[in-house]
């Protein structure tokens, strides 16, 4: 019986998965895509490797709005996949709901690829030089479009990203590099949208304690021993190269599905709708042996999430029974634990005048949460907000994560969505050249 309901269960995420594929071919060959190298990489041995994005061309623009020199300024959105920094490409866990509300608006969106780790010697260090290099492309990115390509312009025209009107977002690990952006990216994105954003707070247990049950979205505990090539120290074996481009797989509905899959066993056959690329688990494995924040820094040998763990642990042992002291005093207290150097890649360890400098911020996150629990966004939403940001956080009540993706989306959070889309658009939309829809 129990085997009965696991193949049914699978059948069912299958059959979701391949009518959300459907759907989102058919959306996005509604709009004019193009894909453009931004990066290269040059690694020993006369490896390349180019780095992509992709644009998406907003279809409702009024030829009436060209300018006489047929050059077309619009705001764009850039967006970020998730994937734990992990696993994923550029039209990974691919957000339609916000990829139409942008172009339909009259604006660019921009889904780029960036390094993950680990790959070659991969930190968060090279994703932010990622993060830093695709604003610095896109400030000066133009697109020309001939008239044969769409059916509203009747001539020529060259769109262009106005730098001045640059919005970033992303989804759970995405949105850690939109912090980044907002923190360090020239030209300064004016609004980030996070969407259950990870890294609103690292210093949590989540990242640095070993998990000995069920604690990621009510999925099975992982086998640390047939991972062994992601982990310290295969993982920076000289063979490892880098990568930018792993997109999350499943195995097709004709793939066995009478057989036990065991995730990372590199012999899986199916069964249909499990995950076939074993990157897909990465991310909670490190989240499960609580170190997350040692593959994210390169600090291994020792560790940094060790040596956070140990320090919450003698500040445990050391607390009286009528201490008072709060979690934020010991949250203080290991921010100290940081080195000088990695300081950069923490969202919630700016400089008190630093945030001063931040752009709007919307924060949407599921109260249920537990792959990145929402008391992130909470605590990054009350810096910025002690530091006169505008910041809105909506917390979407039961909802755990990546809710956004679940089937009927868009008619369950059609009010939140629609509100997002809104918000970015004004933002958006200042000191445009094209008129309200």
């Amino acid at each position: 019986m129990k085997q009965r309901r696991l193949r049914l269960f699978r059948l069912q995420l299958q059959r979701s998965i391949t009518r959300f594929l459907k759907f989102l071919s058919s959306t996005m060959s509604q709009v004019h895509r193009e894909t453009f190298v931004y990066k290269t990489l040059y690694s020993p041995g006369g490896v390349h490797t180019p780095i992509l994005l992709d644009i998406y061309l907003p279809r409702n623009v009024d030829s009436n709005s060209f300018l006489p020199d047929k050059i077309l300024t619009l705001g764009a959105l850039v967006y970020f996949h998730g994937g734990g920094l992990t696993v994923g490409n550029r039209m990974s866990w691919f957000p339609t709901w916000l990829q139409k509300r942008i172009t339909d608006a009259g604006h660019i969106f921009i889904s780029p690829d960036y390094r993950l780790i680990p790959s070659g010697s991969t930190t968060g260090h090279d994703i932010l030089e990622d993060v830093l290099d695709i604003f610095k492309f896109i400030a000066n990115l133009s697109v020309d479009i001939a008239p044969e390509q769409t059916e509203q312009n009747p001539r020529p025209v060259q769109y262009r990203v106005d730098p001045k009107r640059i919005a970033v977002s992303g989804s759970s690990a995405g949105a850690l590099c939109a912090y980044l952006a907002a923190m360090h990216a020239t030209p300064k994105p004016k609004a980030v949208l996070s969407l259950y954003g990870l890294g609103g707070n690292f210093l949590i247990p989540q990242y640095y304690t070993p998990k000995h049950s069920v604690f990621f979205r009510g999925r099975e505990m992982l086998d640390p021993a047939l991972f062994s090539d992601f982990l310290y120290p295969k993982c920076l074996s000289p063979s490892s190269r880098v990568i930018t481009d792993s997109l999350n797989t499943y195995f097709p509905p004709d793939a066995p599905a009478d057989v036990v899959a065991i995730p990372g066993l590199k012999t899986n056959t199916g069964p249909p709708g499990f995950p076939s690329n074993r990157r897909m688990f990465l991310g909670r494995l490190y989240l499960q042996l609580g170190e997350f924040l040692d593959y994210y820094t390169g600090e291994y040998d020792p560790g940094l999430s060790l040596a956070l763990r140990k320090k919450a642990e003698d500040i445990e042992l050391t607390r009286s029974d009528s201490d008072s002291s709060s979690a934020n005093d010991l949250e203080e207290i290991l921010a100290r634990r940081i080195p000088e150097k990695h300081r950069s890649l923490f969202p919630s360890l700016c400089p008190p005048d630093a945030y001063a400098s931040w752009p709007p911020v919307y924060f949407f996150h599921g109260s249920l949460d537990s792959a990145v629990h929402v008391q992130e966004s909470q605590h990054l939403h009350n810096l910025l907000i002690k530091a006169g940001i505008r910041s809105i956080l909506n917390i979407a009540e039961g909802m755990e994560h990546s809710f956004d993706y679940q089937p009927d989306a868009d008619v369950i959070h059609a009010e939140a969505f629609n509100e997002i889309g809104s918000w970015l658009d004004e933002i958006l939309r200042e000191t445009s050249s094209l008129a309200p829809h």
